[in-house]
């Protein structure tokens, strides 16, 4: 079989890209090439380059051609060339310098927090890698063909029907694999559905909340309407002319506490009356500590709900993977929203999350993560109780994290405070709607999962140092 560029290439593992211009043969512009390629460093001292025979076959010049600019080289002292060991870049051979300039002085680094407590994060030291590894390498070996080609925008089946199972029982979502959608995440499930033109505003939400979210709203072009909170959560009873509401009724983000059954039914009945749609946030819902489980409002009318998922409380941010359970009216719609292909969440972290779910190993993360962030949980209200006993932590009965609710006009020098303690937080002013009418509240949102377990205790002890005095 004659020799061939590619079958060299396979065989000694390397490719060498050279063009062959300006005056002269062929033999002169490749001497060129190569001398120039040295001087650059693009061939650093010590490469070794193709046999001239794959080189000839590559670049579509004779044989003789190579190996003569390979030995005028090597007479020139640009390459060396030794029996059984090849051609090879000489070791003094080394790239002309540019011109002197005068080094930029790299600005400084700024150095991070010595204590992260800021919320919606796991600990991210604890994410399961060898039951991770194990359901990849299950999924890689039995994933069939179609898989490595263009991904289905509605998600592949395997973890569709994975998340139909696992959320009927442990969210009490009732659904069908067809009716899911995956997405890589809350955000781009919102972008999907008000940038891709699925839905239109106004939209109602909570009068606290993440403000990605309302960003994410605003560049879609959707007005967003606030709701006032109490100790049951949205006031429900405020719902007007919107054509959709906006909601994290399993534990409101970030006050704490699950939406009161009451406004449950009560949204539940407006989204009948006005033909409106409510879009449920679940975002930890796994996670509860002193109560019972809260089902998905979705469960008590699947028609008249969408509710969105995903694994980065539960498992890691860092798995791009969210799910969308559709009323079946906008399944068609969400599709052409992703377009013919999937372009977002990896299927094989897909296929892996299925195996995960399936395997049962999902739910033995959850749980030994519960009993974790519980334990977090109390070890803060322990430290409070200790050294801060005029501090309330408000909303611990689940979640991630806490709101320590502050007295009246202290909260800005508390988040001050925190940070000369080199301590990372947010205050509860930070999640306020602009436009809401609630009266204010002084707090810092803790998130107590972000810690690693060794640093968890000392970030603690410097919270407690920079709360305000009684």
């Amino acid at each position: 079989m004659a020799d061939s560029w590619v079958n060299s290439a396979e065989r000694i593992g390397s490719d060498l890209h050279l063009e062959l211009t300006g005056p002269g043969g062929r033999r002169a512009a490749l001497i060129r090439a190569l001398r120039e390629a040295v001087r650059s460093g693009r061939l650093a001292p010590g490469t070794r380059l193709p046999p001239y025979r794959s080189l000839a076959a590559d670049l579509g010049v004779a044989r003789n051609t190579v190996a003569d600019a390979y030995a005028e080289l090597v007479a020139e002292g640009w390459l060396t060339a030794r029996q059984g060991s090849g051609t090879r870049v000489a070791a003094r051979a080394e790239p002309l310098r540019p011109a002197a300039r005068v080094p930029k002085k790299a600005p400084p680094r700024a150095r991070g927090p010595r204590h992260d407590l800021m919320q919606g994060t796991p600990d991210v030291s604890a994410f399961p890698r060898t039951a991770w590894l194990a359901s990849y390498r299950r999924a890689l070996q039995q994933a069939p063909n179609e898989v490595f080609g263009p991904g289905d925008p509605a998600g592949r089946p395997e973890l569709r029907e994975a998340l139909t199972e696992y959320l009927a029982r442990a969210r009490g979502v009732r659904t069908a694999p067809d009716r899911i959608v995956i997405c890589s995440g809350f955000a781009h499930a919102l972008r999907l559905l008000f940038a891709g033109g699925v839905l239109r505003g106004p939209l109602a939400v909570e009068a606290y909340g993440l403000g990605f979210h309302r960003e994410v709203l605003a560049a879609a072009g959707v007005r967003t309407v606030p709701l006032p909170l109490d100790e049951h959560g949205a006031r429900v009873d405020r719902l007007g002319r919107e054509r959709a509401v906006l909601l994290t009724p399993a534990h409101q983000f970030p006050t704490g506490g699950p939406l009161h059954p009451a406004r449950r039914a009560a949204v539940i009945d407006w989204a009948g009356a006005r033909d409106g749609l409510i879009l449920e946030d679940d975002y930890d819902g796994e996670f509860r500590y002193d109560r019972k489980p809260v089902g998905a409002v979705q469960g008590l009318d699947p028609e008249r709900v969408i509710h969105i998922g995903s694994v980065s409380k539960s498992l890691s941010p860092a798995v791009r993977l969210g799910w969308m359970v559709l009323p079946e009216r906008y399944v068609g719609a969400v599709l052409a929203a992703k377009g013919e292909r999937e372009a977002w969440a990896s299927v094989l972290d897909q296929l892996s999350l299925a195996d995960f779910i399936v395997s049962g190993s999902y739910d033995r993360h959850v749980r030994r993560m519960r009993q974790r962030y519980r334990g977090r949980r109390d070890q803060l209200v322990a430290a409070l109780a200790v050294h801060a006993p005029h501090i309330e932590a408000t909303g611990v009965a689940a979640g991630l994290h806490a709101v320590l609710r502050l007295p009246p006009g202290t909260e800005a020098s508390a988040v001050k405070a925190a940070a000369w303690q080199g301590i990372a937080l947010d205050g509860l002013a930070a999640f306020r709607h602009p436009e809401t009418d609630m009266p204010a509240d002084d707090g810092l949102v803790v998130g107590y999962a972000t810690p690693s377990e060794h640093a968890y205790g000392p970030a603690l002890e410097a919270l407690c140092g920079a709360l305000p005095p009684p």
